[in-house]
């Protein structure tokens, strides 16, 4: 199958996403040993151990085309973090925006809120998705309550949904964006960016 999404590089005013490479591992690395985020146990965020695979894998699945992921930059090009656009399905017109983390010195910033308007900007305005959905760990409340501020809307929970690679199982939360509420999300995240200038 041919890829749904190819050379795709989102620039914001304060952010830039940028396909994901094979060397933005050691810049990855750093984001995350800010905060040592790798030791959030309700997420999967790579340490110095896990790398490696963490970008290969993400790099394998963009080239099945089930994934397309990015590396987040401030404006001085310096790498703050990652997010994917997953489960990428043209036949629907559907798509999910996750595997998303920050540096810790960057949470609680615009980072996100430009971020995800750049990502849900260009789903629904050049893709033509009909909905974008956003899944994350039951325990994971900031994760929860960040997804509901962009305006998206919680569709259910999927009990025992996954199982992690310390065979922890995991209920994932399921929110969603539909076409039809785009107009009104992307004038309430403008507001919000214009807040923040």
């Amino acid at each position: 199958m041919e890829n749904w999404i190819t050379n795709v590089n989102l620039v914001g005013t304060h952010i830039k996403l940028k396909a994901l490479q094979a060397d933005h591992q050691n810049d990855l690395l750093k984001a995350a040993e800010d905060g040592e985020l790798w030791d959030l146990w309700y997420t999967n965020i790579p340490g110095p151990d896990t790398i490696q695979e963490y970008v290969t894998d993400a790099l394998k699945s963009k080239e099945n085309g089930t994934s397309y992921p990015f590396v987040v930059t401030d404006k001085q090009g310096k790498v703050i973090g990652t997010t994917r656009y997953l489960n990428l399905d043209p036949i629907n017109n559907r798509l999910e925006i996750g595997a998303t983390w920050y540096a810790l010195s960057v949470q609680k910033t615009l980072v996100n809120t430009e971020c995800k308007y750049q990502l849900l900007k260009y789903a629904f305005e050049s893709l033509n998705v009909i909905a974008v959905e956003f899944r994350t760990h039951w325990h994971n409340h900031a994760s929860r309550n960040a997804i509901l501020r962009l305006g998206a809307k919680q569709d259910g929970v999927l009990r025992n949904h996954t199982i992690d690679h310390l065979g922890r199982i995991r209920d994932s939360v399921v929110y969603s964006i539909l076409n039809s509420e785009w107009l009104a999300v992307k004038q309430s995240l403008e507001f919000k960016l214009s807040k923040k200038r």
